[in-house]
């Protein structure tokens, strides 16, 4: 039996402190109380800033802005410590009226439900294009000074676009992107730092899968309540579970189809109708698995649950299970009682929401098909 490392056993002991400290302390409030003011008072007096800019609207900015929001938005892909933020803060959007808040899709209305600060459409932007831009540098040692200032400043440009459209849309005050560009360069330079480490980890690292486990529930039993119920948490647990999928499945295929000399698009390995065809059977496996995850999950979880003793619900995914739920605790109120209740049921409610593992093991399942079923798909089809 493998041991498990001391670092390993450090953080998740550092993350459990942190919870049982900060629900002690009420740490989450006592932050959002020193910070709400300011920040609420910066988002009011912003306000006019924001008109004066929307007084400059047009359908074809409404568009190009809109357009731009799509494809830094939460489904394109979910940055972590931004939805965290959110709730820590609970930093209100600008009102609207006066303000005018363009919600071109089902997505950004949803987005618009969050709180504020940070713009999370600029941090994601700051952390990918810049990450985009370290990469292709560090892969090309040959580039110029003039090659790296050009790529500096396409960058800056689509961030700042980025950053402009938010307030153009009403979904932003001034401070929220400024405060999504600081902390994306905080992230950035975080990654940039620890990312060889974390690589190293994946790939030829100790009790992998289990750490990323044990990381992970701890992750989503650490996120903030927040001031009002936001769809954050939701996010976050696509977020943990797309993280967990991805690590178990590429620290067992790492060395089979991701390492270094894997054929390149637009090679003679990897021609474009070689290329097409892994779109035409990659895309509709990873659908097909996110679908067959999810109902699986729905299938499974409940049972798992009840075997164990925990009360369960449901918002979304199972909802016939609210209605038997709330019968059962008409007829026999009684709290809780046992190890696995104490620790799935919190002190805020009396049921756990099956909805939080079905989604985990939802895109948890998605990204492994990725690194995983998808690649020994191709292999198979020699393709």
């Amino acid at each position: 039996m493998e041991t498990i490392p001391a670092w390993q056993s450090a953080v998740l002991a550092g993350i459990v402190a942190w919870i049982v400290m900060s629900s002690i302390l009420d740490i989450t409030r006592k932050i959002r109380s020193l910070l709400q003011p300011w920040v609420t008072h910066h988002v009011v007096s912003g306000i006019p800033f924001i008109l004066q800019i929307q007084k400059s609207q047009h359908k074809v900015l409404d568009v190009v802005f809109s357009v731009m929001s799509c494809a830094v938005s939460v489904p394109f892909y979910t940055a972590f410590l931004p939805l965290l933020f959110w709730d820590v803060v609970s930093a209100p959007r600008p009102s609207c009226p006066p303000v005018r808040r363009l919600t071109a899709t089902k997505d950004e209305e949803e987005n618009a439900q969050e709180y504020g600060l940070p713009s999370s459409h600029t941090l994601n932007t700051t952390c990918l294009s810049g990450y985009f831009l370290y990469y292709i540098l560090s892969n090309n040692p040959s580039s110029s000074i003039s090659e790296a200032l050009i790529g500096f400043a396409i960058v800056s440009l689509i961030v700042g676009l980025i950053g402009f459209g938010r307030i153009y849309l009403g979904m932003h005050s001034l401070i929220d992107v400024v405060g999504g560009l600081l902390l994306g360069f905080v992230v950035l330079a975080l990654w940039l730092t620890v990312h060889e480490y974390i690589d190293s980890f994946i790939t030829t690292g100790q009790n992998v899968t289990t750490f990323w486990a044990a990381l992970s529930l701890l992750l989503l039993s650490a996120y903030p309540t927040p001031e009002f119920p936001t769809p954050s948490f939701e996010f976050h647990t696509a977020f943990t579970g797309v993280a967990f999928g991805i690590v178990a499945g590429m620290q067992q295929t790492y060395h089979q189809f991701h390492h270094e000399n894997v054929p390149r698009i637009f090679t003679s390995e990897l021609t474009i109708p070689i290329f097409w065809g892994r779109v035409l059977v990659g895309i509709p496996t990873i659908l097909l698995v996110k679908y067959c995850s999810k109902a699986l999950a729905k299938w499974f979880l409940p049972v798992v649950l009840n075997t164990m003793g925990v009360p369960i619900r449901s918002t979304v995914y199972l909802p016939a299970l609210n209605s038997s739920s709330a019968g059962k605790k008409a007829e026999n109120p009684k709290q809780p009682s046992g190890y696995f209740q104490k620790f799935f049921v919190s002190a805020r409610e009396d049921c756990f929401d099956v909805d939080t593992g079905i989604r985990f093991l939802q895109y948890a399942g998605l990204a492994w098909s990725v690194v995983d079923l998808v690649p020994t798909l191709f292999s198979l089809l020699k393709l």
